[in-house]
């Protein structure tokens, strides 16, 4: 049984960073990152492409919505025996990665730019002068599905615009994965991602519900979409000059 994606706003996007409830359903959303398995989708979708750069390269990498930071710090854990130079940056409207966080980075040689901002603003403004026109990769996650089919399509052409190769893990809108959101609470989640993890998977996607929004008209980029483990839903494009053979 299928039913249709509906978005909704999530409680914690409604809360303030230092709200007691936040700061506990970000300590529970990398509690549901490691069960899901999220580091692991990640890094093998970015596999393809920077397994095959020298790895004294720089790498330029940005994350969409990347709150805390702290599921790209364990990806980095795991990517820096391949990409010793990485350029990273961290976009998300709200200022939440703590010290902590940008020293484990450091620590990998990674460096890191904090960019706070609405990524509908910007996905419509000129990139500052600081920034590179198109990063290597952009990733997100758990991110996409806060928006609706016409606010994606204003956002996913500024990303296909800025990236060689786009990463995206979102919640898998199926009827099994609407019973597991109902069970979040067995890992230790308080009220608030018990009651967001629902409406995430109601907002989630199947299929190739992406690659239509994606719009590749022109046969530039090589795309995959499939559900992936028991409730992630799994979204790449590489753009074919880098993309390599099929």
């Amino acid at each position: 049984m299928n039913f249709p994606r509906t978005v909704s706003r999530e409680t914690l996007d409604a809360l303030p960073p230092s709200d007691p409830r936040a700061l506990r359903s970000r300590r529970d959303l990398q509690r549901v990152n490691r069960f899901l398995g999220t580091r692991r989708i990640m890094v093998r979708g970015m596999r393809s492409v920077i397994g095959r750069r020298p790895r004294d390269l720089p790498l330029r990498m940005l994350e969409l919505g990347a709150g805390d930071g702290s599921l790209m710090l364990r990806i980095a854990q795991e990517l820096s025996k391949s990409c010793a130079a990485v350029q990273l940056t961290l976009l998300d409207r709200l200022a939440l990665v703590p010290a902590s966080t940008r020293a484990g980075f450091a620590r990998l040689g990674w460096s890191v730019e904090i960019l706070n901002m609405d990524v509908l603003d910007w996905a419509a403004a000129p990139l500052p002068p600081s920034l590179p026109l198109r990063w290597d990769v952009i990733v997100t996650n758990l991110f996409l599905h806060h928006f609706d089919e016409p606010l994606l399509r204003e956002l996913l052409p500024a990303i296909a615009a800025r990236c060689n190769l786009f990463v995206a893990c979102e919640p898998r809108r199926t009827p099994l994965s609407l019973i597991g959101s109902h069970l979040v609470g067995t890992l230790g989640a308080n009220r608030v991602t018990r009651e967001d993890a629902v409406l995430s998977v109601r907002a989630g996607f199947r299929e190739a519900e992406l690659s239509v929004v994606w719009q590749d008209d022109r046969g530039e980029w090589q795309l995959q979409e499939r559900g992936t483990g028991l409730f992630s839903h799994f979204f790449s494009a590489t753009r074919r000059a880098v993309a390599g053979p099929s």
